[in-house]
């Protein structure tokens, strides 16, 4: 076993704070990554403050991560050393059951192994995320960063990004489709490059007027204040796909209006609390609610390869670890334009 540093959260809603963690070492077809960066995910707070509960603690979250690969298993062949390399919210699955074989790998019918806050697939180790100088993955759940990208801005790729691809790809977003984006954030901000890139129309729902400048400079070509109710009848019957992004309250009912008959909304927000919805804002134009939940492996590589040829990364802001507990509390504040992102030479001293 290595001895490796990192920032952990060693209870439920304590600050985080440094300690030793251990990774094992390579087997025949892992990869050893030196962590560069790695990106600060909403979710990282949910699960060191326990908000979804079940959390395994000490925690060391983070699953946004690029390093450069210093060594490697004598079986793997998709890798060399020196090659940037990214690792996302997965570190493992079964590979054999009906989810993996179709490359959904984050819905294992066995249980996926994530990065953090979960065990590995022999269900006793621990997984330890990227708020730490060293990682130790399979390479088949490692990622290529492609060279053009710069590797801070690309770290939030691989869940910000991923998130915000897998719906607009699943639902065959296109060039001339109307894509309404709810909410300005860390996945509002991808949603919005991505979507214009594939030739979109994007819209920009937004409740603060504050945004618009934001918005338009990412892709969008409207935007729409949803404090004003009449904005919901303007726009009712706009939108091919809506990609809604918000974490806080809202109904649900009031977005599925805007939609084209046939169409659908994407929820990848998730509010703390249900959200009451009306059978007949479905039924009356046969729309459609869904969710999308990152994405597995092979999408996750093309979702970084299609932000390499339109030369798509994250808007950041790079801070050292010590910074790590004053940024949960600016992500809570809607305080950063639009992710952070650590530099783990901080970690290093």
């Amino acid at each position: 076993m290595q001895k490796i540093r990192a920032w952990a959260a060693p209870a439920a809603g304590k600050p985080l704070a440094p300690m030793t963690i251990e990774r094992r070492e390579p087997g025949p077809r892992d990869v050893v990554l030196e962590i560069l960066f790695c990106g600060v995910c909403h979710s990282d707070i949910h699960q060191a403050r326990d908000e979804w509960s079940g959390g395994l603690f000490p925690m060391v979250p983070g699953h946004e991560i690029v390093g450069r690969v210093s060594k490697l298993g004598g079986q793997v062949t998709r890798f060399k050393v020196g090659d940037f390399a990214g690792v996302g919210c997965l570190v493992d699955s079964c590979r054999s059951c009906a989810p993996c074989a179709d490359g959904l790998e984050q819905f294992c019918a066995k249980g996926a192994a994530f990065t953090y806050n979960s065990t590995e697939m022999d269900r006793k180790t621990r997984t330890y995320g990227g708020y730490s100088t060293r990682i130790v993955v399979d390479e088949r759940y490692v990622l290529r960063i492609p060279a053009n990208l710069d590797p801070a801005a690309a770290a939030p790729l691989l869940c910000a990004g991923i998130t915000t691809y897998s719906p607009l790809k699943q639902f065959n977003c296109k060039k001339g489709d109307k894509v309404g984006v709810v909410g300005l954030g860390g996945l509002g901000h991808m949603a919005v490059k991505l979507a214009a890139s594939m030739g979109a129309e994007v819209t920009m729902l937004s409740t603060s007027k504050s945004k618009e400048a934001d918005a338009r400079r990412l892709g969008a070509s409207g935007f729409e204040i949803t404090r004003d109710e009449r904005t919901f009848e303007k726009l009712a019957g706009r939108f091919d796909l809506i990609i809604d992004t918000i974490s806080a309250p809202h109904d649900y009912n009031k977005y599925l209006g805007m939609l084209r008959v046939q169409r659908t909304m994407v929820v990848v927000g998730v509010p703390p609390e249900p959200t009451p919805l009306h059978a007949f804002t479905l039924i009356g134009g046969n729309r459609r609610l869904a969710g999308s939940m990152i994405g597995g492996i092979a999408e996750t590589q093309e979702m970084l390869d299609h932000c390499s040829k339109h030369g798509i990364v994250s808007d950041v802001e790079i801070i050292p670890i010590e910074k790590i507990n004053e940024a949960y509390e600016r992500v809570l504040r809607s305080d950063v334009r639009y992710r952070f992102v650590i530099d783990i030479a901080s970690l290093r001293g």
